[in-house]
């Protein structure tokens, strides 16, 4: 079984974002039957959730639900390895790694749990450009690792110059970056490479390619009016792009029904496989909103090297439509 910071954990983990940051979030009663599922279908083993700061708001974040969830549910505290991404300034809303704002937002999570559970891995959402990496980790390692407050570092949405750079000043956790066969690009751009060069496992979220690579989206139309691929404009998922797209969905349909899975499977399964090739540790966090969501992505299914090979030819000849964020968004950083 893979681990983090010292901690064995299931194969496939859990993404929080959806469970607070929407314009309707589902009930509580539904987001903890969701988390229960979570814990029940972790393979015996604590398993990875990953949530943030910014996941919603100061309200109704992923802290504040995971804080009612392990008062309801003290003793599922032990069976997770809680990852958690923040960082933003809550006054400029702009990334802010400042010592200043560092202590703030770690200080603010830890608040907000309210004891019942330990933050196994901290993350800044982004790197912040205006800030050195040590004086930032300098801040944590001191004030947080070395006290106990959290277990440790790890990087998000990071380009492989960061990483090679983070190494220098402390250990790194793990690397959270989008990876799906949709989005296969950290195999190319030097990122896996760098994981695997210090033995950092890769936290990969978007398995499914936001929902693509599941099959349910056959058309444009089928993008639900409330998602936020719609009311931030995804440029994949516009529609100009979205057409463009759907030939990968195929192929993967295919595959997924010779093996008798579903493709959201299938999907999930490859960046498992994937481990293999590149040499590091890849947990996927697929997100999900129900129990029957979080049963289906949680299944682990074999994917062969002649299935891995297969899927490197198809991506060979296709090149997504449309850029992975919106021009807002910060990435590689």
């Amino acid at each position: 079984m893979p681990e983090l910071v010292g901690k064995q954990v299931g194969p496939i983990g859990l993404g929080l974002m959806g469970l607070t940051w929407r314009s309707t979030p589902p009930s509580q009663e539904q987001a903890f039957a969701t988390l229960r599922a979570a814990i029940a279908n972790g393979c015996m083993y604590c398993t990875c959730w990953n949530g943030a700061e910014f996941y919603g708001p100061p309200s109704y974040n992923s802290l504040i639900l995971l804080e009612r969830y392990f008062a309801a549910y003290p003793e599922d505290a032990e069976k997770v390895t809680l990852s958690i991404k923040g960082g933003v300034n809550p006054e400029t809303h702009q990334l802010d790694a400042s010592p200043a704002n560092t202590r703030r937002t770690i200080d603010d999570c830890i608040a907000q749990l309210k004891g019942r559970k330990k933050i196994d891995m901290f993350e800044f959402g982004r790197r912040d450009p205006n800030v050195l990496l040590d004086v930032t980790f300098g801040v944590i390692e001191r004030e947080y690792i070395q006290t106990g407050k959290i277990g440790g570092i790890a990087l998000s949405e990071v380009r492989a110059e960061t990483i090679h750079e983070a190494v220098k000043y402390t250990r790194v956790v793990g690397v959270e970056v989008e990876l799906s066969i949709f989005t296969p690009s950290i195999l190319t751009n030097g990122v896996a490479a760098a994981c695997a060069q210090y033995d950092i496992p890769i936290i990969a979220y978007s398995p499914i390619g936001r929902g693509m690579l599941t099959g349910q989206l056959k058309k444009h139309s089928d993008l639900p009016v409330d998602s936020l691929l719609r009311q931030m404009n995804f440029p994949r998922f516009q529609e100009e792009n979205f057409e463009k797209n759907l030939p990968l969905v195929s192929k993967v349909e295919e595959i997924a029904a010779c093996k008798g899975c579903t493709p959201a499977q299938l999907a999930i399964n490859w960046t498992i496989a994937l481990s293999r090739r590149i040499g590091t540790t890849i947990i996927p966090i697929p997100g999900s909103s129900t129990p029957e969501r979080v049963r289906e992505n949680a299944t682990l299914v074999d994917v062969s090297d002649e299935e891995l090979d297969q899927i490197e030819e198809i991506l060979k000849g296709f090149t997504p439509a449309g850029a992975r964020y919106p021009a807002i968004f910060q990435t590689d950083t």
